[in-house]
């Protein structure tokens, strides 16, 4: 064989073990560039990188073991602690629960104090006050009330309830019944009902609490008043105005050609 017959065969040797070199190069640069998950680590369950393992936490680039501390356990997430039964957290311990008089124990969320005041008590500083229920009230559960709230037909007025005045043509409204609306047909006056007075050409609306203009008339003050339709026009889709027939425009009080 010739020497010119074999160079083609040695650039073709050459040229592979060239790629190859940079191909492995270039792997080694990747392998360097991937972080080492830390010791107490595994793969992350939700795509790539790591997570600490149960009874770890992370700390910059680490996983640090949990400090639980006496009358505490690790929850369920594995990721941070509780207190026992009967203990609340404070700062980085577990404080011995003191249940004060008319009160029992509560593992409520939110910062709980781990008790609660009994029914017909209420929290007061660091003990439980009794409710005192008015006439006409009733013992209340809810966070933001006083403890107690007034029967239908009465309103709070202080430390008491105050039976709620419906006047003739007027009934109870709101959730707690310590209002009152007039009657289809009537307007408060006062701490009154009065009849709606409804002018000629009108109607009751949907509230009964007032009235609207038949369609062609427009309300003006307390009454209605036909609307005066110029030539080339037709009253409107509200009923209380008009707008002019097509090839026409409106031009003050009148419709024009376009």
């Amino acid at each position: 064989m010739s020497k010119d017959s074999r160079q083609p065969r040695f650039t073709l040797v050459r040229l592979c073990l060239m790629v190859s070199l940079v191909a492995a190069s270039a792997s080694g640069v990747s392998q360097a560039d991937t972080p080492v998950p830390p010791a107490n680590s595994h793969a992350s369950r939700y795509g790539s990188g790591w997570e600490c393992s149960r009874g770890f936490h992370r700390v910059q680039e680490g996983c640090v073991a949990i400090k639980i501390p006496a009358n505490a356990y690790l929850n369920p997430s594995g990721s941070d602690w509780d207190c026992e039964r009967g203990f609340v957290k404070t700062d980085q311990a577990c404080k011995a629960v003191k249940i004060p008089a008319n009160a029992h124990a509560d593992e409520g969320l939110f910062g709980s104090r781990g008790w609660r005041c009994n029914r017909g008590y209420r929290q007061s500083s660091d003990g439980c006050t009794q409710i005192l229920v008015p006439a006409n009230g009733y013992y209340s559960d809810s966070y933001v009330s006083r403890g107690w709230e007034c029967n239908r037909g009465f309103r709070q007025d202080g430390e008491k309830c105050t039976a709620v005045r419906v006047p003739a043509k007027g009934f109870l409204t709101g959730d707690r019944g310590d209002r009152w609306e007039c009657e289809w047909g009537f307007v408060k006056r006062a701490d009154d009902c009065a009849p709606l007075a409804i002018p000629a050409n009108a109607y009751l609306d949907s509230s009964g609490n007032a009235w609207k203009c038949d369609r062609g008339f427009s309300q003006k003050d307390s009454s209605c008043v036909a609307l005066a339709l110029p030539a080339n026009a037709y009253i409107d889709y509200s009923g209380e105005n008009w707008d002019c027939a097509d090839g026409f425009r409106k031009r003050g009080q009148a419709c024009v050609p376009e």
